[in-house]
């Protein structure tokens, strides 16, 4: 029997790594590239317009957040490459998703909640590799 092909869940574990770059990565570069004159003027009305109504330094808090995203988004891509590199050398692992769903639960704790849309990319392809067969084709 050939061992299965895990392209789908390299699929949806690249898929849930891009948005979790451009939406993690362009939040904290925009963040810390601002000064905080900047962030008044321009970020803090589209987060208001948003129904984010910070309290208290609002561009702290920002820059707060903004570390705790790049540092997620570091533990996310570093468990997502160890899992694509175990799924493309040994697909017929299933204890391989557990490095995705380690990267979900990044991404949720990470972002404190808020993408967990992203998430359930790492947490989809974590539940492929405990579903789906290990074996393909017929055994002649």
């Amino acid at each position: 029997m050939k061992p299965v092909s895990r392209r789908p869940e390299k699929w949806i574990s690249g898929i849930g790594l891009a948005l979790a770059g451009l939406l993690q990565g362009g939040f904290t570069l925009t963040v810390n590239a601002s000064s905080e004159a900047e962030f008044t003027e321009k970020i803090l009305p589209a987060l208001q317009s948003a129904g984010i109504h910070p309290t208290g330094d609002a561009y702290e808090g920002a820059r707060t957040l903004a570390g705790w995203f790049g540092f997620s988004l570091i533990l996310i891509l570093a468990l997502c490459a160890v899992g694509l590199f175990i799924a493309s050398r040994r697909p017929e692992r299933r204890s391989t998703g557990w490095w995705f769903a380690g990267a979900g639960l990044a991404c949720l704790l990470g972002t404190q909640f808020v993408l967990y849309p992203v998430a359930f990319f790492f947490f989809l392809t974590a539940a492929l590799f405990a579903v789906r067969s290990t074996q393909q084709g017929s055994p002649s």
